[in-house]
C-alpha cells in the first residue's frame, strides 16, 4: 500500500490508508515522492514538540515553491519566535472576542438571502467566503478588490501533486503583486487594519537590535494567514455539517441546545479536521520502531491519521459530540500551534450554530459534491446541499 496525498483515493477517503500507516508502517517511506511519514498520536505529538529535530526552516508541505516567502510556519527559533510575538497582538482570545459580532453580523449576510432558495452550494455562497472576508477585513483590502482577491486565493489553493500547477503559480504571483501594491499603500497612507499595524511593529533581532519588517516578512504574513487560516476554515464548516447530516440524531442535539455546538466543533476536528499533515526536516538521524530516519530529511507527521489513532482514542472512527477530547493535534502542537486557533473555533461556531437555525432540515446532493484537489488540505470545492 503506497501513502500518497495527492492520489484520488487517498483525497476520498484516507482514513483506512492511515490505519494501515499506523498500524503496519508506524515509521512509513515513500520512495516515489521521498518523504517519510509519522502517523500514531505519540509519534506526531513528540514530533511536533521537537522543534529542534523536525525543523520547519525548509517548508511545511510536500510540493516545492520556487522561492518561498519568510513566513513564522516555516522557520524556527530564534527568528520564528519574533515573528510570532509580532502577530500574536491581533490573535488574542480578547482581540477575537472583539471579532465575534462581525463574524456573526457578516455570517447572517451570507445565510439570510439563502432562506428559501431550495438549496445552493455551501462552499461557494457561504464557506468560502466568510474565513476570506474576515482576512481581507483584517488586512483593510478596499471592498472593490475583495472578488477578486478571493478568486486568486482559490486558485492558489489548487494542488495536484508535488510541483505547483501552472494556474496556482500564476494566481499566486498575482495575488502576492496585489499584496505588494497594498503594502506600499499603507505605508504611504495607514489605517487603523493590522496590515499598518505590522508595518508600525518592529521586529527584534538574537542580538537585541530592533528593525523594521521587510515587505517579503510582510508579505509572508498576509499569504499565512489566508493560507492556513482562510482555506482550512472553508473546508472546515462543510466537513463538520456533512457529519452532521450523516448523524441526524446528534445534530437535532446541536439544535436543540446550541451550547453543545463547541464541543461538537472540537470533535469534527479531530475526527475530520482539514488540515491532514505538516511537514518537518529531520537536522539529525531518527530512530523509532526500529527504522532510523537519516538526517536531512523530509518528515510528514500526519495529524489526521493521529487524531484517529485507537492508542488515544477509544472508538476514533466514531463521531460523537459528546466526546471529553483532552488533546488532539488538529491544529498543530507545539511552538507551531496555530496561532489563529481561538479565530477558527469562533469561525465555526458561529457558522454552524447560525446555519442550523436557518436550515435544520438540509440535505445533501451527493452526486454533486466535488473534492478539492489539494495536498495537506482536505475537503470539498463544492457541496450542493437542499434546504
Amino acid at each position: 500500500m503506497e501513502y500518497d496525498p495527492y492520489s484520488p483515493t487517498i483525497q476520498r477517503d484516507p482514513f483506512p490508508t492511515y490505519r494501515w500507516l499506523r498500524d503496519e508502517r508506524p515509521v512509513y517511506y515513500n520512495d516515489r515522492l521521498k518523504f517519510w511519514a509519522l502517523s500514531r498520536f505519540d509519534d506526531v505529538l513528540a514530533a511536533l514538540v521537537d522543534w529542534r529535530t523536525y525543523s520547519s526552516a525548509q517548508g511545511v508541505t510536500i510540493e516545492r515553491f520556487d522561492k518561498p516567502l519568510p513566513m513564522m510556519i516555516q522557520s524556527d527559533p530564534p527568528y520564528h519566535r519574533g515573528l510570532r510575538s509580532l502577530v500574536s497582538a491581533a490573535f488574542t482570545p480578547r482581540r477575537i472576542r472583539e471579532l465575534t459580532d462581525w463574524i456573526r453580523s457578516t455570517t447572517q449576510q451570507y445565510l439570510d438571502p439563502l432562506i428559501g432558495s431550495g438549496g445552493f452550494d455551501i462552499v461557494k455562497e457561504y464557506s468560502f467566503l466568510l474565513p476570506n472576508e474576515l482576512f481581507c477585513e483584517l488586512f483593510g483590502v478596499p471592498t472593490q478588490d475583495r472578488v477578486r482577491v478571493k478568486e486568486l486565493f482559490h486558485a492558489g489553493f489548487f494542488r495536484d501533486g508535488p510541483e505547483l500547477p501552472q494556474s496556482a503559480r500564476s494566481a499566486l504571483r498575482e495575488v502576492q503583486a496585489y499584496f505588494r501594491d497594498l503594502i506600499k499603500e499603507r505605508r504611504r497612507k495607514p489605517d487603523d487594519g493590522f496590515l499598518t499595524q505590522l508595518i508600525s511593529s518592529q521586529f527584534t533581532e538574537e542580538d537585541g537590535r530592533l528593525r523594521d519588517l521587510t515587505d517579503d516578512e510582510l508579505l509572508g504574513f498576509c499569504w499565512l494567514l489566508v493560507s492556513a487560516g482562510g482555506d482550512t476554515s472553508a473546508k472546515n464548516i462543510p466537513n463538520t455539517l456533512l457529519l452532521l447530516a450523516e448523524h441526524p440524531d446528534q445534530r437535532k442535539e446541536l439544535i436543540d441546545d446550541p451550547s453543545l455546538v463547541p464541543n461538537a466543533v472540537e470533535e469534527a476536528l479531530r475526527h475530520s479536521g482539514p488540515a491532514h499533515y505538516q511537514g518537518r526536516w529531520t537536522t539529525r538521524p531518527v530512530e523509532l520502531h526500529g527504522t532510523t530516519i537519516p538526517e536531512g530529511e523530509r518528515v510528514v507527521l500526519i495529524t489526521a491519521a493521529a487524531n484517529r489513532d485507537e492508542r488515544q482514542f477509544d472508538n476514533p472512527d466514531q463521531f460523537d459530540i459528546h466526546r471529553k477530547i483532552q488533546r488532539h493535534v488538529a491544529f498543530g502542537f507545539g511552538i507551531h500551534l496555530c496561532i489563529g486557533a481561538h479565530l477558527a473555533r469562533m469561525q465555526a461556531k458561529i457558522g454552524i450554530e447560525e446555519f442550523l437555525a436557518r436550515f435544520p432540515d438540509y440535505t445533501f446532493d451527493e452526486s454533486g459534491l466535488e473534492r478539492a484537489p489539494s495536498g495537506n488540505i482536505v475537503g470539498w470545492a463544492k457541496v450542493p446541499v437542499f434546504i
